[in-house]
């Protein structure tokens, strides 16, 4: 900093501050959300190029922090430590969705389970298969991931799943898993393994409520689509 000047991101950064206390993102482009974001991890530095290299390269906010951390290191300008910051902020955004459906009656409220999956599952570059495990009243006990995978290749054990829905006193449940190459259509192992699960579940008298599929941001519902 010559003769006490500062440089001119310093100010920058204020403005973004100020604007966003007075009126939150409203009329805020993708890369300047981006930019305040990256303001709390990079200090020192004018974060604008950084910002629109980001949107240039993952396309959308949603791509940017779906991002896998190596993918966001190759960005000039963002470390380890900023990767994993961009990361916390999706996971942070999706356990504030989970904890939001922990007191809703889940069947009743399809589209609050749907953007919790949505938050959690997109972005995988490896399957994942999850249980969310409900009471008599439709709330929800827990949710379990089951079991994760290479990209096209999920194990899923409905063993497993049973003798957790046991073990938690569970009266339905609901499964999911993500298709990381982005098709939302269930494969002859989706549809398979769906029916040995509501079969396995239907044993111990545990019902099975629904499959969603999760493919960027869009899903599919077995029981939308009739598959129930």
């Amino acid at each position: 900093m010559k003769d006490g000047i500062k440089p001119h991101y310093l100010n920058h950064r204020k403005r973004l501050k100020e604007k966003y206390k007075k009126s939150g993102f409203g009329g805020w482009q993708d890369y300047e959300v981006l930019e305040f974001a990256l303001s709390y991890a990079i200090p020192r530095k004018d974060l604008k190029p950084i910002a629109k290299e980001l949107m240039t390269k993952f396309k959308t906010l949603n791509g940017v922090f779906d991002a896998d951390i190596e993918e966001l290191k190759e960005i000039k300008g963002i470390s380890d430590h900023t990767a994993i910051f961009i990361r916390f902020l999706k996971d942070i955004s999706a356990r504030y969705l989970e904890k939001g459906i922990c007191e809703r009656d889940l069947v009743a409220s399809p589209q609050a389970v749907y953007n919790y999956l949505k938050a959690s599952l997109k972005g995988a570059c490896d399957e994942e298969f999850k249980a969310l495990f409900l009471n008599n009243r439709n709330s929800l006990l827990a949710i379990e991931t089951i079991q994760r995978g290479t990209v096209n290749k999920s194990v899923v054990y409905p063993r497993k799943i049973v003798e957790r829905g046991l073990y938690l006193h569970a009266s339905s449940l609901i499964i999911a898993h993500n298709h990381p190459a982005g098709t939302l259509t269930p494969s002859e192992d989706d549809i398979r393994i769906t029916k040995k699960i509501f079969e396995s579940l239907k044993l111990v008298d545990i019902l099975l409520l629904d499959h969603v599929i999760i493919a960027g941001n869009k899903y599919f519902s077995f029981k939308e689509e009739g598959l129930f």
